[in-house]
């Protein structure tokens, strides 16, 4: 399959998993809109070398996560801290609204605290909630599915506290 097909297949069945792991990395909505532009033309270009040795899947949140780890230590080095984006829509009536701020809020600062794991549980977390199974985080990861295991189950007890005690505010 030539290069331009396997992108355009690979954009269909994972641009919104690439969205929110852009998400979870950026939360400053220009800076994440140029991560996102650079996932999608590094995976772009490494289809050229795609050779099927392990799912599409597989190496495109490989190439997704690489990425996006390169963007977050860069933007580290030249600047401390990320402000939290506005949230963008509201609905219409009051009670409406005020649920659907709860909700943003809520999610904000989950992806607050994520983006203060450290780069691989950061990644493991978003590929869990991506809906991946052990084996395949391991394989895109390099962990054995064993050791995904316990690192999903520590990382949910560390955000569920943390979660619980009000922290991610500050993003």
């Amino acid at each position: 399959m030539a290069r331009d097909d396997l992108y355009d297949r690979a954009s269909a069945d994972f641009g919104a998993a690439l969205e929110r792991l852009a998400r979870s990395y950026e939360a400053d909505p220009d800076k994440r809109l140029d991560l996102l532009q650079e996932i999608h033309f590094a995976i772009w270009r490494s289809l050229q070398k795609f050779a099927g040795e392990c799912s599409l899947r597989t190496w495109i949140y490989r190439v997704a996560h690489n990425v996006a780890a390169s963007h977050v230590i860069r933007h580290r080095r030249a600047q401390a801290l990320v402000s939290l984006d506005e949230i963008e829509s509201a609905p219409g009536d009051a009670g409406e609204m005020e649920v659907e701020l709860d909700r943003q809020r809520a999610l904000e600062r989950l992806y607050a605290l994520i983006r203060q794991l450290r780069p691989l549980e950061r990644q493991v977390i978003l590929l869990y909630l991506e809906g991946l199974d052990g084996a395949s985080i391991g394989e895109i990861t390099g962990v054995s599915a064993g050791n995904v295991a316990t690192k999903i189950h520590r990382i949910k007890k560390i955000l569920g506290k943390t979660f619980r005690e009000g922290g991610g505010d500050g993003g």
